[in-house]
């Protein structure tokens, strides 16, 4: 049922115990190189390298934003630098590799990949290569569009150094001779307009071998000098600050939790600063001047070849219609059991199995439209963690709680980037009659349930969806994650007690089939890895696997070194941070770990243990880290189905320890290495694999 891959194994010698775990920061930048990879692959279509370049800069900007920025606040005490040189180090390492995976990025970006697009007609024009009607067109634009909306600011006493937002662009410049006033204000800063596109497309006209693009920096950059009347421009450079943005509230004086957020969110904005981004001909004192004015190491100064943010590259993806360019057209199927059928009826004979992208989230939304317009629905109860500003399921749950059903939804503020929209849909939600609860403060909710309750027969019968993802129908279409919708009445009652734990707060039930985060999951996943050890030292084979995006949890790492030692097999496939050293002799010889980078986001998490030939299968929104076990309510819940627990391993599983195509194996030392064919074996890609079996390719 489950195959090996044919991979060489590989050793090391047993490790101090001060050495058994990978740094935290240097795995998850690893990650990024992965991805960087896939920008550097030229059988990768040429604007999906593109996107994979926006993505590295996007994750790099929330590690700094998210967990640099939490490195330094421990290195501070009531603001005050305090000595640490294990997060000193810890600091250090990042950084020096960060700077390695920019100027990686930058090159790939300046001597491949816009080069190439050059070649397929698609110019990002510079202001040295645009010819004279580009540069009349670009000079009429900056006057009609941008330059009503620049306000540069002179910096003298009655002009001090202006609030920077966080990630936007602004410029520094050094102006020669005296203001209009007599004055030596010799630097100004300017802001560039965020309502304005980063991307700008020439007229059709202007473009003659193909579409032509310039940037706004670059349009500001050309005609800096208008703004200065009477001065000269000596030097000036774009730049960018990248603020910490994690939002905290003080959970045991707030009243309000939804008021209190609300007043965090423009204080993102401006938080410490943690990095600061130039042009690489930045002048060396002007971007001193920058590092004083924010408080920056100069370690964390990234002087960098092109626009101070790559992210916003992606907008000119948006704007090339060039099929060929981009991954083929893919159309996720839809369940045929389940098309122009009765849900309800289908859900009631037995459980479905969702496997996202491949299969359509559709079934989903339909399940709660269906709910919210059955007139036998009484009662719907869900848990919101990102849904993104527009959502049909959404809108269902408040059409739902305007019928008069009971509408709970337990909606998570603190989700990470997706406050502001969570704040919205609760305000609506509220106004529609529904009761919104925000979880339980300290802990973020991070389970993904639904749960209908249905009036069948004279009794109330309960009808859930579990899954690994979000309620999200922008990330459904490209993240991988399973979701099972299910009536069976020992996973249903017992998602309804997760609803009522969250809601009253009461301590929940015993649960007997549901493992339950922060009481028991770490509990009972270690108790799992421990049973295969225990059926490993009596003589019988002893089997792991887990799909996740991060391990980190040192409780489960140890737990998993000492199953190795006791002689059970596991495989590991971790998508991001693993800080578990795989092949160690004496220590994890019988580990391996995988990550794997492709065309979708994995993001399924999927815990197997083969207990004898019970063959267990738990799906779960949680990863093995602390955060998870012992920081959010988490749900994991096993596949009781036999076929479709088959189709997990099948489909989750099976292929992903097969795959040679996108596959990395991290070694001893914490190094990835790209998985290739051997011998007469042909490449293989899961995700290529499951698009053909289960999706239907658009011609």
């Amino acid at each position: 049922m489950l195959k090996k891959a044919a991979v060489e194994a590989v050793s090391a010698p047993i490790l101090p115990k001060s050495a058994i775990y990978l740094n935290r920061e240097l795995s998850q930048l690893a990650f990024n190189r992965r991805v960087l990879a896939q920008a550097e692959n030229p059988a990768v279509p040429l604007l999906e390298r593109l996107k994979y370049l926006c993505i590295v800069s996007n994750n790099l900007d929330e590690l700094f934003e998210v967990r640099i920025a939490s490195l330094l606040a421990n290195n501070h005490v009531d603001g005050e630098f305090v000595e640490a040189p294990a997060l000193s180090a810890a600091l250090a390492i990042a950084g020096a590799e960060c700077h390695q995976i920019v100027e990686r990025q930058y090159r790939v970006l300046n001597e491949d990949v816009l080069p190439q697009l050059a070649r397929q007609g698609i110019h990002l024009l510079r202001d040295q290569d645009r010819n004279e009607a580009q540069r009349a067109w670009v000079k009429s634009y900056f006057d009609r569009e941008v330059r009503p909306l620049l306000t540069p600011i002179g910096l003298d006493p009655a002009h001090p150094f202006p609030q920077v937002v966080n990630k936007s662009l602004n410029f520094i410049v050094e102006l020669s001779g005296k203001d209009a006033f007599g004055r030596g204000t010799a630097i100004a800063i300017l802001k560039a307009p965020r309502v304005l596109p980063r991307v700008i497309q020439l007229p059709p006209e202007l473009s003659k071998n193909g579409i032509s693009f310039c940037l706004l920096s670059s349009v500001i950059h050309a005609h800096i000098n208008d703004l200065f009347t009477g001065r000269e421009v000596l030097a000036y450079s774009q730049f960018r600050v990248t603020r910490n943005s994690d939002l905290w509230v003080d959970e045991e004086e707030v009243k309000n939790l939804r008021q209190a957020l609300q007043g965090e969110l423009q204080s993102r904005n401006f938080g410490v600063a943690v990095r600061l981004e130039v042009a690489k001909n930045c002048p060396p004192h002007l971007s001193q001047f920058l590092l004083e004015q924010f408080s920056i190491d100069k370690n964390r100064l990234y002087a960098v070849d092109g626009p101070v943010n790559m992210v916003r590259l992606s907008e000119l993806i948006d704007h090339v219609t060039k099929p060929e360019l981009r991954f083929p057209p893919y159309s996720p199927m839809y369940p045929s059991k389940l098309s122009n059928a009765d849900l309800f009826g289908v859900i009631g004979k037995h459980d479905v199995l969702l496997h996202h992208p491949f299969q359509s989230f559709q079934p989903v939304l339909d399940f709660i439209r269906s709910a919210a317009h059955d007139p036998d629905v009484v009662a719907i109860k869900q848990t919101i963690y990102r849904t993104g500003m527009n959502s049909d399921l959404m809108e269902s749950l408040i059409i739902a709680a305007q019928r008069g059903k009971e509408v709970t939804v337990v909606v998570e503020l603190m989700a990470r980037f997706d406050e502001e929209a969570n704040i919205n849909w609760a305000d609506r939600l509220e106004r529609a009659g529904a009761q919104v609860v925000y979880g339980v403060v300290g802990l973020k909710t991070h389970a993904k349930l639904a749960l209908v309750i249905r009036r069948e027969e004279g009794a109330l019968r309960y009808y859930a969806h579990l899954g690994t993802g979000n309620y999200h129908p922008s990330t459904t279409k490209f993240y991988t994650d399973f979701g099972v919708l299910t009536a069976n009445p020992v996973i249903a009652t017992e998602v309804n007690e997760v609803f009522i734990h969250l809601t009253s707060l009461t301590k929940p039930k015993t649960l007997h089939h549901l493992w339950l985060a922060p009481f028991a999951l770490q509990k009972e996943f270690i108790k799992a890895i421990r049973n295969e050890a225990k059926i490993a030292k009596a003589g019988r084979p002893g089997r792991i696997i887990a799909k996740m995006n991060a391990l980190l949890d040192e409780s489960v790492i140890r737990a998993l070194y000492a199953a190795s030692a006791d002689g059970v097999k596991i495989d590991l496939i971790v998508r991001g941070a693993c800080a578990l050293r795989p092949g160690v002799a004496g220590l994890s010889e019988n580990i391996r770990v995988r990550s794997i980078v492709g065309r979708f986001l994995e993001h399924s998490r999927i815990y197997y243990f083969r207990n004898d030939l019970k063959h267990d299968v738990y799906l779960s929104s949680a990863d093995w880290m602390n955060r998870n076990l012992f920081r959010r309510i988490e749900v994991a819940f096993p596949i009781l189905d036999p076929i479709l627990k088959k189709r997990v391993i099948a489909e989750g599983l099976d292929p992903y320890l097969k795959d040679n195509t996108n596959s990395w194996e991290l070694d001893s030392n914490g190094v990835y290495q790209k998985r290739k064919p051997r011998g007469k074996s042909s490449a293989f890609s899961a995700q290529q694999h499951l698009m053909q079996v289960l999706g239907t390719p658009v011609e």
